[in-house]
This record gives structure tokens, sequence and C-alpha cells, in this order.
């Protein structure tokens, strides 16, 4: 379970068990559905106890049979007693009861049976081992008139709060096993997963479900797919108060679902069959990537490469993301000296993918040197100068030109010249990227594939999770161009709305601060450039959503020198550091609050975000679709004081990073069109327009 866990105590696991039969408890290990009976032994050592899971399925806890019948098999009837009239229900599974093998010797076995297509528990009288070719029941047990047998519960489809989450009504198939029909989410969350926890609504003391494919990666978009999700560990559904889609790195909630206390839904002993996507091709190189428990996360080298850790007991498990070519490394780790990124003296892992052999390797390296190495100094494989690889490979996965590579070192080795403690307390690290030599080693290094800032991380930290980006979403040296910064000027009723951020070309290309998926939309431009005059009176109509127990659909608008925005959340002496032009008041008691709300009002995408197929913002845009609730917009209305600086912000009150720029110009001004926007060209241009106004002044 994830340190981000879920806290459940032995208190909250009593007080969601359900009266048992039989004195199991419903949600215990030992529940294994609705008891039928021990089996009857007549001959050949037949044992075992039968349970009904669900109307077609039966468990039979510990079966035996020495196996020695000509052509026994588990036969299934209607009548007072078994006899020819019954029917086989095939074991394996895999054989349908027009050819099934006959039994074969079994001792304490599991088995779980599951009745042919069209038939139900209720309509058989019995269950028995049944010899065909000489008539002789070897074993039976009886099913009791009016079982009742656990049943799948449907539960309300999601809540529907962001990023166009809904679906059909979700089921409980299980105690472990939830199918969601028609899921429909636009995947732009930046940190987006399903979400699971106690209380009476999603909050941060969640933990992360694994995908359809059993993924821990963010979540993708969704068209109105039907896909089944199956709970981690060995956490139930008796365990748990709803289901959510969930951002963790901005904690926001896009939607969730109840789970009712006091289920009596079947258990989860491996008779609810997960089916993958069409997509989902097991045997593929591009398929995702096994389940992770990696809960910290960092991206360095200007966001290239994604660290992901995890300490578990004496070692630690790293997983390093970047998107490089194949004959390409990653190289992560310490750094030679505390305090700096200093090569020489780092230890590190170079992590790189085999195009020919289709293998990935994880290799363990000292740097004595700035040089390749020569077998005794440089940059050397640890091995190759006389000492040992201490990293162990675990898992390697290479899509759309992505290397994603797990592995494990300990956290203290016995080559203390070569390999560093990596301590409990922060710690400078080091990374780069470069070409393999003909030995497939490192080789050098570009001067910009590199760190050069000092990046410290604490590795034994619980929760780290600062990744803007989703595993196979991470920048390269970017191939997309992104969109031009769009600009307003000469306009004094503008428009705010809500909408998404644009992936890699829109909001974090135009401002270089990463997003949450979401963005200030003004008169229907992504984040424009406002251009305002000083003394002008300007009115934004502003529809950001004015339910403040929603937090994911509440962004109240304002006016500020603060390039984040997000007032609302900083501490007082944060708060006294912005300056406040429009949009926040102070009520009787001298406390903040925000002036510009209303109805809510957001552009969504018709289909999945479309951002990295559009060349440009204008074709994106036909992409989406607006959605907007009832009630009234606010208005903001807001002079510009002569004294305002150069340079302001608009924002949202609740989150940050949200909005842009407004240059603040002198009357008069003409916009000059640019391709950069420059606000530093602005400001030269209005001191030549004041220094000529000055001089005219002077002659008259």
């Amino acid at each position: 379970m994830e340190a981000t866990g879920l806290r459940v105590t032995s208190a909250l696991i009593l007080c969601v068990f359900f009266k048992p039969s039989l004195g199991q408890a419903r949600n215990g290990p030992n529940y294994y559905g609705r008891l039928i009976g021990p089996l009857k032994e007549y001959s050949h050592g037949i044992e075992g106890t039968v349970y009904a899971v669900d109307d077609t399925t039966i468990f039979i806890k510990g079966f035996s049979y020495d196996g020695t019948g000509p052509a026994a098999y588990f036969w299934v009837g209607n009548t007072s007693r078994p006899n020819p009239e019954g029917y086989i229900v095939p074991y394996p599974e895999d054989y349908n009861e027009r050819d099934p093998p006959a039994l074969k010797a079994y001792n304490n076995t599991d088995v779980i049976l599951r009745l042919p297509q069209g038939h139900r528990i209720r309509n058989i009288k019995w269950l028995s081992i049944w010899c065909q070719r000489f008539t002789v029941d070897f074993g039976d047990v009886f099913v009791p008139a009016y079982l009742d047998v656990p049943k799948p519960r449907v539960l309300p489809e999601f809540s529907r709060f962001a990023h166009g989450l809904r679906s059909g009504n979700i089921s409980i198939l299980d105690s472990k096993t939830l199918y969601i029909p028609n899921l429909h989410y636009d995947g732009a969350g930046p940190d987006a997963y399903f979400w699971v926890g106690n209380g009476s609504d999603p909050n941060t003391l969640g933990i992360k479900v694994p995908n359809e494919v059993g993924s821990l990666d963010p979540l993708r978009g969704y068209q109105g797919e039907d896909i089944e999700i199956v709970l981690p560990g060995n956490l139930t559904v008796y365990d748990i108060e709803w289901l959510s889609v969930w951002c963790v790195q901005y904690r926001q909630n896009f939607g969730h679902v109840h789970i009712p206390k006091y289920l009596d839904v079947p258990p989860a002993l491996g008779q609810t069959k997960i089916t993958p996507p069409w997509w989902y091709n097991p045997t593929s190189s591009t398929r995702p990537p096994p389940k992770s428990t990696l809960t910290n996360c960092r991206e360095i080298l200007n966001d290239r490469i994604q660290v992901q850790w995890e300490v578990v007991e004496d070692n630690i498990q790293i997983r390093l993301t970047a998107r490089i070519p194949d004959d390409q490394y990653v190289a992560f780790g310490l750094s030679g000296r505390q305090g700096k990124a200093e090569m020489i003296g780092g230890d590190v892992a170079v992590v790189w993918y085999n195009q020919k052999t289709k293998k990935f390797h994880a290799d363990d390296y000292y740097m004595s040197d700035l040089a390749q190495c020569d077998g005794s100094r440089g940059v050397c494989p640890d091995e190759r100068v006389g000492g040992k690889n201490d990293v162990l490979l675990l898992h390697g996965e290479r899509k759309n030109g992505i290397t994603s590579v797990k592995y494990m070192r300990p956290l203290s080795t016995n080559e203390p010249v070569m390999d560093q403690m990596i301590p409990d307390t922060e710690v400078s690290v080091i990374a780069a990227i470069g070409p393999l030599n003909s030995r497939g080693e490192a080789n050098a290094h570009g001067s910009f594939d590199k760190t050069t800032e000092d990046i410290q991380i604490d590795f034994t930290s619980r929760n780290d999770h600062q990744c803007k980006y989703s595993l196979y979403n991470i920048p390269g040296p970017s191939k997309l161009k992104p969109w031009p910064p769009a600009e307003i000027s000469g306009e004094n009723m503008l428009s705010a709305r809500i909408g998404p951020t644009g992936g890699l070309r829109g909001y974090t290309a135009i401002t270089g601060q990463p997003s949450w998926g979401i963005a200030w939309y003004i008169n229907d431009l992504l984040i424009p450039e406002i251009y305002v005059e000083r003394g002008q009176t300007y009115t934004f109509t502003v529809e950001g959503g004015m339910d403040s127990t929603n937090p994911a659909r509440y962004h109240p608008f304002y006016i500020t020198d603060d390039p984040e925005g997000g007032y609302g959340q900083r501490s007082s002496s944060e708060q006294e550091k912005q300056r406040i032009f429009a949009g926040v008041k102070m009520d009787e008691d001298g406390y903040p609050y925000p002036t510009a709300a209303g109805r809510y009002c957001e552009w969504v995408h018709k289909t999945i975000d479309m951002s990295d197929d559009s060349e440009t913002f204008e074709s994106f845009f036909e992409t989406l679709r607006l959605e907007c609730q009832e009630g009234e917009s606010a208005t903001l209305t807001w002079t510009v004081p002569k004294d305002a600086p150069d340079l302001l912000y608009y924002q949202c009150y609740t989150h940050i990073n949200l909005g842009w720029k407004i240059h603040v110009v002198d009357p008069g001004f003409k916009l000059q069109k640019n391709d950069k926007g420059d606000a530093d060209i602005v400001k030269a241009l209005n001191a030549v327009m004041l220094t000529i106004t000055s001089f005219l002044s002077l002659l008259r």
C-alpha cells in the first residue's frame, strides 16, 4: 500500500463487517461466498467444502479426488438425486461442455466452477462428482432451497465535476472488482488516477487504483469505453467509502461515486475476468508498464528526465524515464560534491535500451574523470574498473520514443570508493542524456544535456510528487511547434472562462510554467496577453464558477502583480507580498474574499485532447465545445490606476498558474504586432512616447 495510502485501522475494518452467515465475515480473508455445504464422500477420496460465489459460480475449498475414476466430471442437475439427467460443468474452464477432459487427481485444491451459459445456481439442486461411464456418484452436496447468493451491486454514475468526466452506472462485480461502463474523460488532467479512500468525500488520504490494464500511469483519455478495475493489494470494497478520479498534484476531485456500507457482493476469488480494451496487445513491446508503487516523482534537466523512487527496506527502487533515441542513455545518481552539480566523483546508474538485442540495461557507474573510460579512469562501469554492478534491473519499457527503466540498488554498499551511501537527508543529484559508444558505454554528452544547477532530493521522503507530466508525455527536444501567444488590445469588454491548457503547445510552452490542466480563456483565446491603458475602465464578464465547495470548478478571477496567483491559498505573509488591483475585497473582520466568480463555463474537449495534432490554436479550438452551468455571470469592473506598473497578471484566486500577462501602457499607445509580443519593446516604445510628449510640452 502506498504511503499516500488509505489509513485503515482495525476499528475501521471492524465497522464495515456485515453480519456473516455461519460466523464468516463477508470482507474477511476466509469468506468464499454463501455456504452450500461439505461434499459427502462415497468413494475415491472425495473431499471439499462448497460455496455459492454468485449466481453462476461455485467455489470448492480444498477439493480432493484420487483421479482413478474412468470418466468422472463435475455434474449438476435439478432432479431429486444425482442421476444421468444432469450436465457437465467443465473444469478447467478453458474447455466447453461438449469436449471436457475427465477429472484428474486433486489434493486439497481450490476449484472455481462456472455453470454453462444460461444456467443458474437457483435452477440446480445438487453438485456431484459423477462417473459417466458407470453412472456412479462418487460424492455430492445438495443446494439448500432458496439459497440467497451474493450478487453484484449497481451504484450511481460518476459525479461530473471536471475534464468531461462521466460514465454509466458503476457496478461492484465482486469485493475487489468495479465495472465502469461508458467512461468519458478528456485525459487532460496532469496527474489523475482512479483513487479510493474513506471519509464523506474524496481527499488526499486515498490511494491509487491501477487502470484497466494494471498500470499506475496517469489516466489517458476515454471515449465511452467499458472498463473494469481491481482494487490493489488486500483492499476490498468493504474498506472504502468512495471511488474518484483524482488529480494528485493539484489535489482536485474530477468526479466520484460513493460506496455503500454493508454490501453483500461476491468474494474476489478469481471468478471475475478482466477483458483488456481493444488497443491493448499483451505481446506488444508498447504495452503499458507493470504495476508500480513508486510514490515520489521529480522532473529534472529541463523536465526531460522523470525520476520516480521509493525506499524499500534496505534498498531503493528508481525509475528513470526520458524521451531519447535508441542509441542514447540516461544517467542519474549522486553528485560528486554536496551542494553542487559535480560530475567527477559522481555515483550514477546508466540505463539504456539495446535495439539489436531488444534488451534493457541498468549499470552502476563511477566517474573518476570527465573522459571516456579507458579501463582504469573516466566515466566507467564499476565492473570495468574492478568493482561490481550494484544496480539490479527490474523492468524496462520503450513506447512512442520514450525509454523507461526501473532498477534497484542498496542504500549502502561495501564499495565505499565507487559507491556513495544514500543518506536520510537531502542530497545533491546529477543527471545526463548522451550517446552510447561502440562498447555500449556512456559517451560524452552535450553541454545542454546535463544538470548544471544544484538539485537536492531526500530519497527517504514520502509522497514527494512534483511531476507535471504523465509518464509518456515527457518532453524531449520538442518536435511540437508551440502556438504563438495571443494578444488582445483596444477592447474594453472581455469575457473570462475556463478551458484546457493545450498540452505541450499551449500554456506551458507559452509561460514556461507547469499547468494544472485548465487555464483562463479571455475572449475565447488561451491566456492572451492583454494590453490596457492607464486611466481606462475595463469590464470582465467572469464565468469561473461560484461553488466554493467544489474547488475543481471554483475559480474566482482577480488581477495582481504576482505571476502565479492563488491568493486565497497563500499564507498571510505571502499575501502581504502580493499587490491586488481588482477582484478581492476585505470583509468587516479584515479577511480577504473574491468578488468575481459567477457561474461555471468551460471549454471542454469534444472527444479527447487533440492539442498534439493541432498545428494552430484555431484548429485546436474547433475540437472544443462550451459547457455552462445555470446561473449568472459575475462582473469585474476595473479602472486602471495611473500609477499601475507596466506588467500585471490576471489569475485565479484559489489556484496558481491559470492566467497570464496584462501589459499596462499609457494613453494613445498603439500596439505594434510582433511575433513575440515582447513586453520590453512595449516598455521602450512607451518611454519614447513619454519623451516626445515632454518635449512638445516644453515647446509650448
